[in-house]
């Protein structure tokens, strides 16, 4: 049943008499969420105040409730975000002990909370000690740890239109996966080891955002970085054809990255066209993002820009691109015509264009 923690002691769930215990969660499944909501806040003021003198009974309630209801803890995070009284590295262990008992009932309330609350203050390692990140640390470990968490995470990875790891979380976490060899510390190897699942369900709904900072990430110099960006950029593009559309308005601002992605699509072409054009609509979409590549390229070179090189090697692949798909299928031919004319005269094939698609669509003690 494990137990929860004042102080340093250990005091066991398992201690309450099952009846009294069963009694009390029955209570608590048909009181009001509301009234559930405002016990809890209370209840973690008064601990936080009276954190050194205060009794058993606020923990033994408290953990009993959010094993019961841990979507409580949810509406209270914005309140453990933005109030003083919750900051510093001398309420974190209370943080964290909250966060455990909800996941005793929910992982994916477990894992929403981390990433949302906890792994931005790693991220902000000056003002946490290697300690508090140890504890930060303990916690994810413990909810990977179950054997149904890649189930249940992966498909629960958006809660209520949310995202469990927000894309500001998941480049937090990318960052200190792969940092500089000579950036390495003795959590890398801890972060390498929870980067795969948390990966997984990060990138499962797919995001616009999260191509953006990958792209960004990419171009930074680190070669170790850029190569998992890269790898995260094209995971993001064969989920949502509409990547290609934020790269498009982040093209020449990231001109290098863009290469080293535009080379990685070209080589691993047989790998993931089948997802990137999976559709007329993902087709049409990847083929107006490489023609807008190529007049971007164009306008660049023609000018004598100080990049030009560059773009001449982006304008190689984006070539490829466009021949492969001109060489496809019959509505991938008819599309990359329409598209390849539109780049050029938009206004007098927009009819054209319309028609062609239309067709071809017919500390572990906290954790007890």
């Amino acid at each position: 049943m494990g137990g929860v923690v004042r102080g340093d002691s250990l005091v066991p769930l398992s201690d309450i008499p099952q009846p009294i215990y069963k009694a009390s969660v029955n209570w608590i499944k048909q009181h009001p969420f509301g009234d559930l909501s405002h016990f809890v806040s209370w209840a973690i003021e008064h601990i936080i105040r009276e954190q050194h003198t205060c009794g058993v009974a606020p923990f033994v309630a408290l953990a009993m409730v959010l094993r019961t209801k841990p979507n409580v803890l949810t509406t209270l995070l914005p309140m453990l975000r933005e109030r003083i009284m919750f900051q510093g590295q001398d309420k974190l262990p209370v943080t964290v002990w909250l966060m455990a008992q909800a996941s005793e009932g929910d992982l994916s309330v477990g894992l929403y909370s981390w990433a949302h609350n906890l792994l931005p203050l790693v991220g902000n390692n000056k003002c946490y000690s290697l300690q508090s990140v140890d504890l930060i640390l303990q916690l994810v470990e413990k909810i990977l740890s179950n054997p149904e968490s890649r189930t249940i995470l992966v498909n629960g990875a958006v809660r209520d239109g949310i995202q469990l790891i927000p894309p500001t979380s998941f480049e937090i976490l990318v960052r200190f996966t792969f940092p500089a060899s000579s950036a390495r510390v003795k959590t890398t190897e801890r972060f390498e080891a929870i980067y795969p699942l948390l990966k997984e369900v990060a990138l499962a709904p797919g995001s616009r955002e999260i191509f953006g900072f990958s792209l960004k990430l990419a171009g930074e110099g680190n070669p170790v970085l850029a190569k998992e960006a890269t790898e995260i950029a094209i995971g993001s593009l064969t989920a949502n054809a509409d990547c290609f559309k934020q790269w498009d308005i982040l093209y020449k601002e990231n001109l290098e990255a863009s290469v080293v992605l535009l080379k990685k699509l070209v080589d691993e072409w047989k790998d993931h066209s089948l997802k990137l054009i999976s559709t007329p609509s993902d087709t049409l979409t990847l083929n107006r993002a490489m023609n807008s590549f190529r007049l971007k390229n164009k306008k660049a070179i023609t000018k004598r820009e100080a990049l030009c090189s560059i773009y001449k090697e982006a304008d190689k692949s984006c070539k490829v691109i466009l021949g492969r798909l001109s060489s496809g299928s019959g509505y991938l031919k008819g599309i990359t015509a329409v598209t390849t004319a539109g780049a050029v005269v938009v206004g007098a094939v927009a009819g054209a264009v319309a028609t062609v698609v239309i067709g071809g669509a017919t500390g572990m003690e906290y954790f007890q």
